[in-house]
């Protein structure tokens, strides 16, 4: 009597255990250390469903560039605060206000060095939904570079920003460089 008293109890433990409150555990496509951003590549996912498999491919596609475009714009804030911070620069303000329009305005035009490092598509036929996922990466070096081109041509921006902007980007290629070596 007391070992069925006791496995009753063993088996509900285990039962409740197997029983999340979030529900069943998904494995989407892209996940892991492969798909995620370090010192050589920002990278960026997305995921797009709708009835039409193209709508569902330019959710998946418009989400993985966000994601990019919101690391690069954050990891530039970091460096242009954390530089200015450190130089005591008298414009920090003004410069630290052109460098993020700078990073903006690469963000909106198509860059050259994008690369699609995975796609796949499932289609649910309950649903009649296409479900698509897309991975980017962007090399952190080429970024830079990308953005030093364009700060160079930018007439918004006066010769002592840019010089600070040149020497921020400078920094940052350089550690890049470092990791790669």
């Amino acid at each position: 009597m007391k070992y069925q008293i006791f496995n009753f109890l063993l088996a509900v433990i285990l039962m409740a255990c197997a029983n999340s409150p979030f529900g069943q555990k998904v494995r989407e496509p892209f996940r892991g250390s492969a798909y995620q951003s370090n010192n050589r590549f920002f990278r960026g996912t997305g995921k797009g469903e709708s009835s039409a498999d193209n709508i569902a491919r330019s959710k998946a596609d418009i989400e993985a560039k966000a994601v990019l475009a919101g690391q690069v714009n954050t990891t530039m804030k970091q460096v242009s605060d954390q530089y200015l911070g450190q130089t005591q620069n008298d414009r920090a303000a003004d410069v630290a206000d052109k460098f993020q329009s700078l990073v903006r305005e690469v963000m909106n035009t198509s860059i050259a060095d994008l690369r699609k490092i995975g796609e796949e598509k499932y289609f649910d036929k309950k649903q009649n939904k296409y479900t698509v996922f897309i991975a980017y990466e962007i090399k952190k070096n080429a970024m830079f570079r990308f953005l030093k081109k364009q700060a160079k041509t930018n007439q918004k921006i006066d010769e002592r920003q840019q010089e600070v902007i040149q020497k921020i980007l400078d920094e940052e290629l350089k550690k890049t460089d470092d990791t790669e070596n």
